[in-house]
Order: structure tokens, then C-alpha cells, then sequence
């Protein structure tokens, strides 16, 4: 077709809350939508850690993107790793595994997200992982799990104990909620399941390097929500800094300099975030900058400086201090289309983006949670109800929502947790890990009948 006989081109970068509420704010525009990802899901990141813990399955917070958005006509859905943004050209380059695709577009959204930010030390991924994808949260899975199993054969005290130390690193409310959840994983979950270890005897360590956990809900809500965290056996070590992380334990400093050392076998980073490349390669583009996060610096209407027809949306804009959480993905990518929308209308456009803040709030353990909404502060089990609600409302699916509320009835009531499968190779993934016993320790294999060592 000619220019004038095709419709308009819209590609939208990423499946997450900016992209998925873009494309959907296209459902009835005369548009040609395609969406890029590199993952084929649509992802409900504020539930992760459920699923990292075993009350969720994977499934229910990570639906199919393609059965989100199979009754709408205008989009297209490609699994792909966006490696270039041409502004000149108007295209958008991405590869699979011997693929590679390039789509022309007339707008563009981006909405690639953010990942897991280690503040200059990226060599600490390898032993403390962040919780940012299906992949992450699923290898945490195994991780956590496969702790309780590798110390119930183990003999020596000092190893026991450090497979039953798990360190949470960053006082957000990821951290705070993967804390309090491990927490009563041990306590509430598997004490009487195993015979040579006692899982509530396990430590659960919070390490924030500021003054305070949940700093960003207030003096008040953040007092009570170390409280809560110290009730269900989590120890808080405030103002205490990671400057090292191995297979066997991190290193801290304190705020008076004192530097000691944690032993742990299982460590989750939880402590920043930094938004996608994309940013960066966009910015040298179009001669902006970006922030100390890798966020790019937009206009009042959420477009690229000197490119309107570009729009960056979610955890990749800086704009007004905005934070990075999924109301601000939602609503700048609703914009993002509403924009798009206008301007096909030949209505007048470049509206600011106007965020409107539906406050905050963080699980901190079984029918606890707080939560600021506007000038209201909640703690506690109406904290935790409200927070129910309103995952309940933003899951994608009816049928991922009543599963989720089945989980939860049965995690929350009883204590039990259904997904609980540890695979083999994460078992060898944390045996290999693990440092080796020397010849005068007690080991974990045992002597068989037949008196040759036995296996495990």
C-alpha cells in the first residue's frame, strides 16, 4: 500500500504495565499496532515474590501475552530482543535466535522496563540475584527450597547453619516483602516436614543501608513495618552496607566503620533498579541525557526531545521525579495512546502528562501490611485487606484472579504453599556452590550396609 491507503504505524517496546495499557488504549484506533518484547508474557511484577516463595504459580502472574491481547484485531505480538532504536529511519530492530526483524514505525512507545541495578558492583549478580523476571523468581524458587533439602543431609553444624541463613539485601518493599515472606516460610510452612534440621531455627537477615526500612512510606508506617518484621523473626540491620558478595556469605560495613561478615548460601538483591539500555540509545540519538538510573529525560507530554512521534513511558522516563512503580507505567502508557489517538484526529495534542497518585503499599507479613494513600495511613490487617483488593483488581484474567484468591485462602489460612517443586538441576546448581568439605569434616555422605559410602 501507499502511504495514504495504509493505516498508521504504532510499535509498542515492551509487554509490561506501559506497553500492555498502550496497546489496549489502541483497541479501537485506526492503527496497525505491533508489540515487541523479549518475553512472550505480560508480567504482574508486584507479585513476584509470591512466586518466589511458592503461594503462586508462574502462571498467574505472567499470563500469555498473546492470549491478553487476542481479541484485539489492530496488534500483533513479536518475541524479540530490541538491539536498535533508528530514529532517522523510523525502525525498530530485534533478534531471536537466528531471526533478525526490523519494524517500521509512524509512532512509537517504549516501555522496555528497568532491571536489577547493583550500584557499580555488577559481579555481585552472580551470587545475590535480583527478582525482576519469571527466570529470577523461579531460580529463588529453587534456591530457597533447595536450601531445606541440601541441610537436611548435612551433618556439620557450622554448614547446617549456613544453608539456613538466607540474606535479603535493600529495605524497599521488595525486600521488605521477600523478608517477611521467607520468614514465615520457616516458621509457618515447613517446621515438622524435615527430621535432622529445624527450618524455624533458620535466620532471615535484612540488611538496608539507610536509616530505615520502607523510608518512602513515612516515619510512622515504616516503625510499624519493622516491628511486624521483627515479630515473625526477621532481624533488621539498618544502616549497614554490602561492600562484598561470594558464593558463601556477604561482607558488611556498618555506619561506624566496623566491618564483619555474614555467612549465607542464599542472598537476594533487592536494593535498586536501573532502567533498560534502550535509554542510553535513545539519548545519543536525540541529545539528551539521561540520570543516574538510565532514565531519559522527556518532554511535559512524555515524547522524546525533538521526536514527538516517539514517546517513553514507565520506568525509562525522568519526569518530575516520578517513581518508578506500575501506576506511573499504566498511566503514561495510556497516555502515550491517547496522544497518538489525538493527533490522527487532528485534535490538539502535546498535553502534559498529569500523574495522578494512588499511594503505596507493601505486604509485610500474613494479614499484614501498610499502605499510604493520599493523606491516609493504614497498618495492619485493613492495610493488608486493601491491598488484596486492589491486586485482585489490576491481575490480568478472571481466571488468574480467582486462582490467586484460592492460593492465597489456602497460603494465608493454613500456611501451606502449592508450589513448592524443586528441580534437579537447581539442586546441582546450588551443590555446585557450595564450597567443598574438607577431608577431616564430617561430610554429608553416610557409610551404606554395606559399609562403601553412600549417596544421595
Amino acid at each position: 500500500m501507499n502511504d495514504e491507503q495504509r493505516a498508521h504505524r504504532v510499535v509498542v517496546i515492551g509487554s509490561g504495565f506501559g506497553g500492555l495499557f498502550a496497546v489496549r488504549g489502541l483497541r479501537r484506533a485506526p492503527v496497525d499496532v505491533t508489540m515487541i518484547s523479549r518475553t512472550a508474557y505480560h508480567l504482574f511484577q508486584p507479585l513476584l515474590y509470591q512466586v518466589a516463595t511458592g503461594i503462586l504459580s508462574e502462571g498467574s502472574v505472567a499470563p500469555a501475552t498473546r492470549e491478553v491481547l487476542r481479541r484485539q484485531r489492530n496488534a500483533r505480538v513479536l518475541t524479540g530482543e530490541v538491539t536498535r532504536i533508528d530514529l532517522a529511519d523510523r525502525t525498530v530492530t530485534s533478534t531471536m535466535p537466528g531471526k533478525v526483524t526490523a519494524a517500521p514505525y509512524d509512532s512509537l512507545i517504549v516501555a522496555a522496563g528497568a532491571s536489577q541495578s547493583y550500584f557499580g558492583h555488577d559481579d555481585f549478580a552472580e551470587h545475590a540475584p535480583g527478582v525482576k523476571t519469571i527466570d529470577d523468581a523461579l531460580a529463588l524458587r529453587g534456591r530457597l527450597f533447595g536450601a531445606f533439602e541440601l541441610a537436611e543431609v548435612e551433618t556439620d553444624p557450622v554448614v547446617i547453619a549456613r544453608w539456613q541463613t538466607f540474606v535479603v539485601i535493600g529495605g524497599g518493599p521488595t525486600g521488605v516483602e521477600i523478608a517477611g515472606q521467607i520468614a514465615e516460610l520457616t516458621r509457618r510452612t515447613l517446621p515438622g516436614e524435615f527430621r535432622n534440621i529445624d527450618p524455624a531455627r533458620s535466620r532471615v537477615i535484612l540488611f538496608e543501608a539507610g536509616p530505615k526500612v520502607l523510608a518512602g512510606f513515612g516515619g510512622r508506617l515504616s516503625e510499624k513495618a519493622a516491628r511486624e518484621l521483627r515479630r515473625v523473626g526477621v532481624e533488621l540491620r539498618v544502616n549497614t552496607k554490602i561492600v562484598g558478595v561470594d558464593e558463601t556469605g556477604v561482607d558488611v560495613v556498618a555506619a561506624d566503620g566496623t566491618r564483619s561478615r555474614v555467612e549465607a548460601m542464599s542472598k537476594v538483591w533487592a536494593a535498586g533498579v536501573a532502567a533498560s539500555p534502550l535509554g542510553a540509545q535513545l539519548a545519543g540519538q536525540c541529545g539528551t541525557q539521561v540520570d543516574h538510573a538510565g532514565r531519559i529525560k522527556v518532554e511535559p507530554d512524555c515524547s522524546l526531545p525533538g521526536h514527538p512521534e516517539v514517546f517513553v513511558v514507565g520506568d525509562m522516563m525522568s519526569l518530575k521525579n516520578l517513581p518508578g512503580v506500575a501506576q506511573v507505567a499504566m498511566q503514561s502508557g495510556r497516555h502515550a495512546a491517547a496522544e497518538i489517538l489525538r493527533r490522527l484526529k487532528g485534535e490538539p495534542s502535546r498535553r502534559p502528562f498529569r500523574y495522578r497518585d494512588k499511594g503505596s503499599m507493601a505486604t509485610v507479613a500474613r494479614f499484614r501490611a501498610v499502605a499510604c494513600i493520599g493523606g491516609l495511613r493504614l497498618a495492619g490487617f485493613p492495610a493488608w485487606l486493601m491491598w488484596l483488593l486492589v491486586h485482585l483488581v489490576y491481575l490480568v484474567g478472571f481466571r488468574n484472579r480467582l486462582m490467586s484468591l484460592l492460593d492465597w485462602a489456602v497460603a494465608f489460612g493454613s500456611g501451606r504453599r502449592s508450589e513448592r517443586t524443586v528441580t534437579r538441576s537447581a539442586i546441582r546448581g546450588l551443590q555446585a556452590e557450595s564450597p567443598p568439605h574438607p577431608a577431616s569434616d564430617h561430610g554429608s555422605a553416610q557409610p551404606s550396609a554395606s559399609g562403601r559410602p553412600g549417596t544421595v
